[in-house]
């Protein structure tokens, strides 16, 4: 999904939870000066940790920027990614990392619930997220939300506490910046053992890009 104000701008005057968004302003800023971060911080996490699937010593590593609100990145979790976990990530092959990247209010305020539920529920819950996103990626997200958070163990008052969580907020809005200095303005973006590719990506294309890097091994 393009990043555009119109996307940037959806469901901002519906949410309290967060302040305005002048770090995604800064962070554009940063992207079109052309501001780059090296490769070899690309798997350095941010500061609420990476949220990983598979092997350690899997010889391919998978970051995947991807965006709650994002119909691309939609299509990508429910069609491509359970064949990619069956083939690569559940066979030790592929290592899989999964990265928010916020772009509106309606996306921080899933994305900071999601970093709030304990973590063996946290891909149990995105991929809830990602299946029923016509049901709460809409103008007044917070009672359908709620009612899901609440199938992964919230109650009315941790789901409020969350939503107020300043550190869990800063933090996946950091997130977001340092995905910017990678080159990442669209989603979903893939860098598959440091190679870019942005976009939502078939299985039969992924595997092109994921059996080079496994007959090598």
């Amino acid at each position: 999904m393009e990043i555009s104000r119109r996307n940037l701008l959806i469901g901002a005057a519906s949410i309290g939870v967060v302040g305005g968004l002048g770090y995604l302003a800064s962070a554009l800023d940063a992207l079109s000066s052309g501001a780059l971060a090296q490769p070899s911080a690309l798997l350095a996490p941010g500061p609420l940790g990476d949220m990983i699937q598979g092997s350690e010593t899997a010889p391919v590593t998978i970051v995947e920027y991807a965006s709650l609100t994002c119909s691309h990145c939609r299509n990508f979790a429910v069609k491509t990614y359970p064949e990619l976990k069956k083939r690569y990530i559940d066979t030790g092959k592929v290592r899989y990392i999964f990265r928010e990247f916020a772009l509106n209010d309606i996306d921080l305020l899933a994305i900071v619930t999601a970093r709030c539920a304990p973590k063996e529920r946290y891909f149990p819950l995105v991929e809830t997220l990602f299946e029923k996103q016509d049901l709460w990626a809409v103008n007044n997200p917070v009672p359908p939300l709620l009612g899901i958070a609440k199938q992964a163990g919230f109650t009315d008052e941790s789901f409020k506490a969350c939503a107020a969580n300043q550190q869990v907020i800063e933090g996946v809005k950091a997130q977001r910046e340092a995905g910017t200095k990678f080159g990442v303005n669209s989603t979903p973006t893939f860098f598959i053992n440091g190679e870019k590719r942005a976009g939502d990506m078939p299985i039969g294309e992924l595997e092109k890009v994921i059996q080079p890097y496994l007959k090598a091994d």
